[in-house]
């Protein structure tokens, strides 16, 4: 014998061991495993994907805010639907021949030899109907999936945001992370921020099917299954009761609220309004619905707390002290005037109502608000320095946050007054001194800012959740934080300021909305708007010693800082710090004044949901008067009268 023909022999050996193996290993799975899972010929294994429990969601104090609930979805394979039975399915539904049709040729477009979710949150009864027929249905099956479910009376829809279906164009973009038509995705705020956490991992059950398509058993009693991974659940620091008291007060208003621990920068409460309610896409959303909300004229899917720019009024004069007092164009006990006009060439800046105060002191000034005082102040200062020194508080730019997109509003320098205006003079700037002109904030960067000066000057990192924990094996996991930023200026100037704040407090413009037995300081600001009513913004921390919690509020077209965003923030931190609000007079007043008569009169262009309105200047052209202005018309002013009488008031 040749070597050829050993060399053939021996291949032939390999190949004929080959088959005997593949063979003997079908006959095994056809014989006796097959036996044990139906054994009838024709039969297939299906793998169909079991959903993880989406992570809950809490609040500070381990109430339970957002989890799950089953819902019933019906699924079409296309390959094994009988058209025939387009009728039956339609009337155990309880829709029209059409809209199945219609339903199944979208799971066609999809894949037709896999389930599509087509009928999504059906009723039990619709659900059980179909079941009692489906050994009619062949190429019908079901699902239970997991809906969001809301809690308690705090909407907090801006802050915890929403799961919906997943688009087409998000389909594309996400494939490679497993996600599927029919799944669902975090959209905005929290669940969008933590999809990756919240989502866990999918899990698959194996079924065997016949030829017809139906599902006859679990394959192999389930031994090749692999369980869904839960996703992990969010410890939030927000205060619900805050939150739901906050969103109360809004009613009416348009506006946002962001209220901060100082010393950490967890985010206690977070409103933005109009809103709505995150629950509506707990159930199937109709396209009419959701263009009601996306085209609504208010647009409550904008996060004014953010994304929103407003001047900042009198809210700005604390930062002009305390630059001041850095840059030595001040000392703390040094008294300046505070007449009824500034003049700038031929221009007249004025001081509200026209009031004389005398020569006083920073702390004075920021007691009464004297708009002369503080043009003195920008007068004397550098549109450089004004700008370095916003940048040290957090302004215009963005600010360290968990969630979503923000505005960095509008800090200008020399090269934004050369590119707007050209030729431009101190008259073009000195409103800057009391928060006006061209500039705008956001009300986190306010509560931010508010922040730091509770705690004399540190700006900390604002963020919602303080842990994740899985809910099975409770590991553990905090965010990751960017460290607090120092703001490089001397401690006593803080407290000079600071002390200004609490005589707003006790005998200035907020002497009406103190919180009984608790010192605070604030202040209050209203920012003038040339297309309709003054936005009404107010920034305050309490206690006064010792900070728990620092709040800023602002109110589009609410007129005085005094009566709209004053009592919110007040009645805010009342709240959290008392866990009640106080059965007097005067906080009665307030809580009925907010709820049944203060409201944002109808928008005129200013404030208007739109990035242009933080980001870009005002659309009108200068004056022919290139030092004309309005502020200082209606700023701020002292009240001495009781809430009743104080409307007009800062």
């Amino acid at each position: 014998m040749d070597e050829y023909e050993v060399r053939v022999r021996i291949y032939a050996a390999v190949v004929v061991v080959l088959f005997l193996i593949l063979g003997g290993r079908l006959a095994q799975i056809q014989l006796f495993n097959g036996a044990g899972d139906g054994g009838a010929a024709g039969n297939a294994v299906r793998e169909r994907p079991v959903e993880p429990a989406r992570g809950a969601i809490y609040d500070r104090d381990s109430t339970l805010l957002v989890d799950n609930q089953p819902t019933y979805t019906i699924m079409l394979t296309p390959r094994y639907f009988d058209r025939s039975k387009t009728g039956l399915l339609a009337d155990l539904m309880g829709v029209a021949d059409s809209t199945v049709t219609r339903k199944l040729e979208a799971a066609r477009a999809w894949n037709p030899f896999r389930p599509s979710r087509s009928f999504r949150k059906v009723s039990f009864d619709t659900f059980s109907r179909v079941q009692e027929h489906l050994y009619e249905l062949p190429g019908v099956s079901h699902e239970i999936e997991l809906r969001r479910r809301y809690h308690t009376a705090a909407r907090s829809a801006h802050a915890l945001g929403y799961v919906r279906e997943i688009s087409n164009q998000a389909l594309a973009q996400n494939r490679d992370d497993g996600y599927r038509a029919g799944d669902f995705i975090g959209k905005m705020g929290l669940e969008k921020a933590y999809e990756s956490a919240l989502r866990g991992k999918r899990g698959s059950e194996f079924v065997l099917v016949n030829v017809r398509g139906s599902e006859i058993k679990p394959y192999r009693n389930g031994q090749n299954d692999e369980p869904p991974e839960g996703g992990y659940d969010l410890h939030l620091a927000l205060d619900h009761e805050v939150q739901a008291l906050a969103e109360s007060l809004f009613v009416g208003k348009r506006g946002a609220a962001v209220a901060l621990d100082p010393d950490n920068g967890e985010i206690l409460s977070f409103v933005s309004e109009p809103s709505f309610d995150p629950s509506i896409f707990s159930r199937s959303v109709s396209g009419p619905v959701w263009d009601s909300l996306r085209t609504a004229p208010t647009d409550p899917l904008f996060n004014r707390a953010v994304r929103s720019g407003f001047p900042p009024g009198s809210t700005w004069k604390p930062f002009m002290s305390l630059v001041a007092l850095e840059e030595g164009l001040l000392t703390e006990n040094q008294r300046l005037d505070c007449p009824p006009t500034y003049r700038i060439g031929r221009r007249a800046f004025k001081n509200h109502q026209m009031k004389d105060e005398g020569r006083i002191t920073v702390e004075k000034a920021l007691e009464v608000s004297c708009n002369t005082f503080f043009y003195q102040l920008m007068d004397r200062m550098e549109l450089k320095t004004w700008h370095d020194w916003a940048r040290e508080f957090g302004f215009g730019q963005e600010i360290p946050l968990d969630i979503g997109e923000q505005a960095s509003g509008l800090i200008p320098d020399s090269s934004y007054y050369d590119r707007m205006y050209g030729r431009w003079t101190d008259g073009y700037t000195i409103n800057l001194g009391i928060g006006q002109g061209d500039m705008s904030v956001t009300p986190l960067q306010l509560a931010r800012y508010t922040a730091a000066l509770a705690n004399k000057g540190t700006l900390p990192s604002p963020h919602f959740v303080r842990k994740m924990v899985h809910p099975r094996t409770g590991e553990v996991r905090r965010p990751d934080l960017p460290p607090a930023e120092s703001i490089p200026i001397d401690s006593s100037s803080f407290e000079t300021v600071r002390e200004g704040m609490h005589r707003v407090m006790t005998d200035g413009t907020g002497q009406w909305v103190q919180i009984p037995d608790i010192p605070s300081a604030g202040k209050t600001g209203t920012a003038q708007n040339p297309h309709g009513e003054d936005h009404s913004l107010f920034i305050m921390f309490a206690p006064y010693d010792d900070p728990e919690i620092a709040i800023a509020v602002a109110v589009e077209n609410a007129g005085y800082g005094a009566t709209a965003a004053a009592p919110i923030a007040s009645l805010m931190a009342e709240k959290y710090l008392t866990g009640s609000i106080a059965d007097t007079w005067e906080r009665r007043y307030w809580k009925t004044q907010l709820r049944d008569s203060v409201r944002s009169a109808p928008p005129k262009g200013f404030g208007a949901p739109s990035d242009s309105s933080v980001t870009e200047p005002p659309s009108q052209a200068p004056s022919a008067d290139p030092l004309r202005t309005d502020a200082g018309a209606r700023t701020d002013s002292v009240g001495a009268a009781p809430p009743a009488s104080s409307a007009g008031r800062d």
